[in-house]
């Protein structure tokens, strides 16, 4: 694992996997359909990230999804591959740790 470490609530600790291996699928699946020209289905897949990671405590996730949404919206396919290539590094550098520190 890398050096991003992500503090994640006690309570949705035990769902981040999967999600993560979701969005471990989502790249592949944004580099076939952007090798294919399809800007919409790249889109969506940006927004639902844009709309998902801050919840389960991956801001990054969020931001980078935006820019995916953003960048697709305008059929820029070198941005997206960019953006998808930063997610993809995100993923493999982070480091998931139980945040129950109490308030």
């Amino acid at each position: 694992m890398g050096g991003i470490v992500v503090k994640v609530d006690e309570d949705l600790f035990d769902l981040v996997p999967g999600y993560l291996k979701n969005r471990r699928q989502d790249i592949e699946n944004m580099r076939a359909r952007l090798a294919e020209g399809d800007f919409e289905s790249v889109q969506s897949k940006g927004h639902s990230m844009k709309g998902s990671g801050g919840g389960y405590g991956f801001a990054e996730i969020t931001e980078i999804g935006g820019l995916i949404e953003k960048a697709a919206k305008e059929k820029n396919g070198v941005a997206v591959g960019e953006l998808i290539i930063r997610l993809e590094d995100y993923l493999c550098n982070i480091e998931v740790v139980r945040d129950d520190a109490e308030a």
